[in-house]
């Protein structure tokens, strides 16, 4: 892919009052916003909420969701690591809290990476940790390779960073299931698919399998609250069908010979780690793949989660990120 050029625009910060009070002693799960922003990007504003105080001691870490077209919500349960560093959260162009021009020219990787170098210089960070969910993962690994020198480190969760490699696998989950369930799915995906009663419980049972578990837990409270007051317009199906497709099985869109393989030889393997569920859609066979690729590299599997880990597994996870932020952290101590 190519990488992305300078933005010609000019890149513009504009706060929006937080309604959060003052930051706690100890950040929690699903909280309110330190301050929120609308930043200007190429194509329009896309809307950023932080969470706790920056430190150049202790670099901030930015989630960066999945989709095309989905939105921050699923990373609520992580911003208890604002009580070490600032935590940054945002919606890409188009999806929901930030503005939707829906113009299709913006649908392009290295856009929706320098939309991401944009927030970086909008907020004045030097150096930021990068967590990238699904295709969050792959605008992570872009900009890792992109921009060395923003780049604490990369978390590649829920790895996406090839196209031909995530449909080989989904295609070996789907012979996994029953296999009258995974016939339908065949079937389904086929040019003449059968009606909508045999392909919807199919469908859903690949999800449950492998991306939003049955035994997951049921959304807290706060958690409910957060997702109606930060939604917005909320996922942007227009956008996941223009650049991926209608489904998890198969590409259609822009995205479908999409391959950046290529950076891993590129980023520093020593400050990157492959996150994935057992049971993720990012089979951890395919992930070992991309690890043995990044020399230096390191893998982390979360127990009993899917593809939908950070919900799942909320404690695990944020305990894994804790613990490798602050690895990162020291090691950047000890080479200055």
């Amino acid at each position: 892919m190519r990488l992305p050029a300078t933005l010609a625009a000019a890149l513009a910060l504009s706060a929006v009052p937080a309604s959060a009070q003052e930051v706690p002693a100890h950040a929690q799960d699903w909280s309110d916003p330190t301050s929120q922003h609308m930043v200007e990007v190429e194509g329009g504003r896309v809307w950023v909420r932080v969470n706790g105080i920056y430190t150049r001691d202790n670099p901030p870490v930015v989630f960066i969701h999945g989709g095309p077209g989905g939105t921050h919500l699923g990373f609520g349960g992580m911003l208890s690591l604002a009580d070490e560093r600032a935590v940054v959260l945002y919606d890409q162009l188009d999806s929901g809290m930030s503005e939707r021009p829906e113009d299709p020219a913006n649908w392009r990787v290295e856009r929706f990476v320098a939309e991401l170098e944009a927030i970086r210089q909008a907020l004045g960070y030097e150096r930021w940790h990068l967590v990238g969910h699904s295709w969050g993962a792959a605008l992570a690994l872009e900009y890792a390779a992109a921009y060395p020198q923003h780049t604490a480190s990369a978390v590649l969760s829920g790895t996406f960073i090839s196209t031909p490699h995530w449909i080989t696998g989904t295609n070996l989950l789907i012979r996994e299931l029953p296999d009258a369930v995974a016939a339908d799915i065949i079937a389904c995906e086929s040019d003449t698919p059968p009606t909508p009663d045999v392909c919807g419980p199919a469908t859903a049972a690949f999800y449950n399998a492998y991306n939003g578990r049955p035994d997951r837990p049921a959304p807290s409270p706060e958690a409910l609250a957060y997702r109606q007051r930060y939604s917005g317009d909320g996922w942007n199906e227009t956008v996941y069908n223009a650049m991926w497709g209608p489904s998890e099985f198969s590409a259609r869109g822009s995205l479908v010979n999409y391959d950046a393989t290529p950076l891993l030889a590129r980023i520093d393997g020593s400050r990157t780690l492959f996150m994935v569920g057992q049971y993720d859609e990012a089979r951890i066979d395919d992930v070992q793949d991309f690890v043995t690729l990044t020399p230096g590299a390191e893998l982390a599997v979360v127990p009993g989660g899917s593809h939908a880990f950070f919900g799942e597994r909320p404690a695990i996870t944020e305990a894994i990120l804790r613990s490798w932020l602050a690895r990162m952290d020291a090691a950047q101590e000890e080479t200055e």
